[in-house]
């Protein structure tokens, strides 16, 4: 028994919710798992796992390729995990649903493939300092390669977005394309993405947005929201590693030229050239992780039946009540915005004791959190840290787990002592 039949409607129950992943049912240490870096990587409850071996045991075939029952059945299955990505992100067409294996790849197609074909000398991308390097590197290479510019939008002390940076650079330069995350990694910043589309499109520039921490947590609608790209994990959102969606316009798809070349992405190979397949194929090259598409499906099945406004909800409370607990531990400094605009991540220093030890601590505690600069350096140069702890939550945590987390925080003080 699921989650998602006993379950009211718009409504759960956190600690109900942790049932249904048999992964956070063990002891780590002798302790209860309290498992908060759902960020990096969340648990998968076991309807995802049964659509896993279910696909492998019963329907395990390459896909469009062959006439016989069980690849028919692997490429109807395929068809429909993609189409089940399309009503989640409210998507118009789901054939600009192409299947990647993460966030970071989709990301990479669009510098590669969009970059290279539309950026040259005189050229600026905008990205921001919120962005996870996944957003950051493709565009150093390319806008070396191109000869292009990038510019970083700041942020102000509260970890918010300087948006008059943004207009100064839509206004006095060729600006391209803005690159933002809905929600920052390391701050939990949610950016008013529909805003920074509006202001960029009244300056000719195209808008792809990294909702790899955005999708798993609340409503996101590509229709709503006015972008042109949106790239996501499926990973982050329950569902299996290896599989990540880019979601893009289809009149932009289009005239894109193909990041990788190989099998299933072509119409006819001759040895004097290739013309490429229709969407999405012509971005899928090669055999895809057909399984993880499945899975991926059978989260987002899951996730639906809890109700995205109830997830989104549910986070913001406990988010809150971190907030107001964490900040009861003393030496600790607490990083990113309060109010509406703060997603499930809690950044945060203690005292001098270096990240690395307080999770190393917390881990002896059963306390599973992440460490380090989470991918987000130049965030870090910027709030002048090396690192931070970070604590992520979704939707199986409970103000129990945030309990566990502060009463290990005072275990990690008793340690070093007061003011380490």
């Amino acid at each position: 028994m699921t989650t998602q039949s006993t379950t009211p409607p718009g409504t759960f129950d956190a600690r109900k919710v942790k049932q249904d992943f048999p992964i956070l049912q063990q002891t780590i240490h002798g302790k209860p798992l309290t498992y908060l870096d759902s960020a990096a990587s969340s648990q998968k409850p076991s309807v995802v796992i049964e659509a896993l071996d279910a696909y492998y045991r019963a329907s395990n075939a390459n896909i469009h390729r062959g006439v016989y029952w069980l690849s028919e059945r692997a490429t109807a299955l395929y068809d429909e995990a993609r189409e089940k990505v399309a009503r989640f992100i409210n998507a118009p067409d789901a054939r600009s649903c192409v299947f990647v294996r993460n966030a970071t790849e989709a990301l990479n197609l669009v510098a590669y493939s969009w970059g290279r074909a539309n950026l040259g000398p005189g050229d600026t991308v905008v990205l921001t300092l919120l962005e996870h390097h996944s957003n950051i590197v493709p565009w150093q290479i390319i806008t070396a390669e191109r000869g292009a510019t990038i510019r970083y939008v700041d942020i102000d002390d509260d970890g918010r977005l300087r948006l008059d940076q943004l207009d100064h650079y839509l206004r006095t330069e060729r600006v391209k394309l803005v690159g933002v995350t809905h929600v920052a990694n390391a701050l939990g910043t949610i950016n008013p993405v529909a805003e920074i589309a509006a202001r960029a499109h009244a300056a000719g520039a195209l808008v792809l947005v990294d909702g790899a921490q955005s999708v798993p947590h609340m409503p996101v609608d590509v229709q709503a929201l006015d972008i042109d790209f949106l790239v996501f994990s499926g990973h982050k959102m329950l569902g299996p590693m290896g599989i990540g969606v880019l979601w893009g316009r289809r009149e932009i798809l289009e005239a894109m030229p193909p990041f990788l070349g190989g099998g299933d992405m072509i119409r006819e190979v001759t040895t004097c050239g290739s013309t490429w397949a229709d969407l999405p194929a012509k971005f899928e090259a090669g055999t895809p992780s057909v399984g993880d598409a499945v899975g991926l499906g059978a989260a987002i099945d899951y996730l639906t039946a809890l109700g995205m406004d109830a997830v989104r909800a549910h986070e913001r409370e406990i988010v809150a009540y971190a907030l107001e607990r964490l900040a009861q531990v003393p030496g600790i400094t607490l990083y990113g915005p309060t109010g509406e605009d703060r997603a499930g991540v809690v950044s945060f220093t203690l005292d001098d004791i270096h990240p690395h030890d307080i999770a190393s601590i917390l881990d002896s505690e059963g306390v599973a959190i992440r460490a380090g600069h989470h991918c987000a350096q130049p965030l870090m140069d910027r709030l002048g840290v090396v690192a931070t702890a970070r604590a992520s939550f979704y939707v199986y945590n409970s103000e129990e787990d945030v309990d566990r987390l502060a009463d290990a925080l005072q275990t990690v003080r008793r340690i070093f002592g007061p003011g380490a």
